[in-house]
């Protein structure tokens, strides 16, 4: 039995939210929480809020024990990118990509 929650579209781009990620990927949901609450990267809030739902969804609609759940996924992957421009010497123009993230957790329970 897994539980997942999806947060997409979050204003962050996935290269900075994936180091986060790796911190926490395996590990049970407490300990990733209490890892997530200590970690002073914007990655961590967004990350942290989709973990307690994923916990969430698995004690409500799957019946699952939280303290016995662990981390199996965690990945943020490429959203839709934002494209600004800014203006530079001579008439040019040089281009802003403002990057999103889709971030995602599963959570499984420990046979």
């Amino acid at each position: 039995m897994e539980a997942k929650a999806i947060a997409k579209h979050i204003r962050i781009s996935p290269r900075k939210v994936q180091i986060v990620a790796d911190l926490v990927r395996g590990k049970d949901v407490q300990e990733a929480l209490t890892i997530l609450k200590f970690t002073p990267k914007k990655g961590a809030k967004e990350l942290e809020k989709v973990m307690k739902s994923a916990a969430a969804n698995a004690e409500h609609n799957l019946d699952l024990d939280i303290d016995n759940l662990y981390v199996s996924e965690a990945y943020a992957n490429q959203g839709p990118t934002l494209k600004r421009f800014r203006p530079r010497a001579q008439g040019r123009a040089f281009e802003i990509k403002k990057r999103t993230s889709h971030i995602g957790v599963v959570v499984k329970e420990r046979e």
